[in-house]
């Protein structure tokens, strides 16, 4: 019965910060709700069981993943103005995005009634059962090769966030490192020999 009480109100916070992240007006705002979303996913996680993908969850995505969304959005100086003006034109997208998102969960919500029991719990597990340990083996043999994929794909993708926030802005100071290791201690440095005065 605790369980699931706690997976209700936690399904509730989630949904919430869902809503958060795509109508906040703010980019930032929708980052820190996507904060939210993660670390609720991950009590979702805890109560399955699933202790590994929940602490991957919070340290990968939270800790590093998210820090890096958050610089993103704060360096690229985003016109918000823009943006609004061009939301019109995908509204249909959204719109069918939407349709199929919940069409998904009301074929899940009656799938018990085509023999299919949803509201059955995971099953316990072995004492000696490790979730990371079967995750470990399933990832490096048959799912190596779509690992390297994905590793490929985020390495993409930092790559271009670097090249976004690299471009030139009017009044900036740029640190040129040429110029600096071909500088002479005597182009820098004057020695000035000057008499020695008494104090009155």
């Amino acid at each position: 019965m605790l369980v699931q009480i706690l997976f209700y109100a936690f399904a509730a916070i989630l949904v919430a910060a869902g809503l958060g992240v795509i109508l906040s007006r703010n980019p930032v705002h929708s980052a820190l709700s996507l904060v939210l979303c993660f670390f609720t996913s991950a009590v979702l996680w805890l109560l399955i069981e699933a202790e590994f993908l929940a602490i991957v969850l919070v340290l990968v995505y939270v800790g590093a993943v998210m820090v890096l969304f958050l610089f993103v959005v704060m360096m690229l100086d985003i016109n918000l103005e823009q943006l609004r003006s061009g939301f019109t034109r995908h509204a249909w997208l959204g719109a069918l995005t939407t349709g199929i998102v919940i069409f998904e969960i009301v074929g899940v919500i009656v799938a018990k009634q085509l023999g299919v029991d949803a509201t059955q719990g995971a099953a316990p597990l072995p004492a000696g059962y490790s979730n990371t340990r079967e995750l470990g083996v399933a990832l490096f043999t048959r799912y190596a090769y779509p690992i390297e994929i994905a590793a490929i794909l985020l390495l993409v993708a930092i790559i271009a966030a670097i090249a976004l926030t690299m471009r030139k802005r009017p009044g900036l100071k740029v640190q040129d490192i040429n110029a600096q290791v071909a500088v002479r201690a005597a182009d820098r440095v004057r020695i000035v020999k000057m008499d020695a005065e008494k104090r009155p």
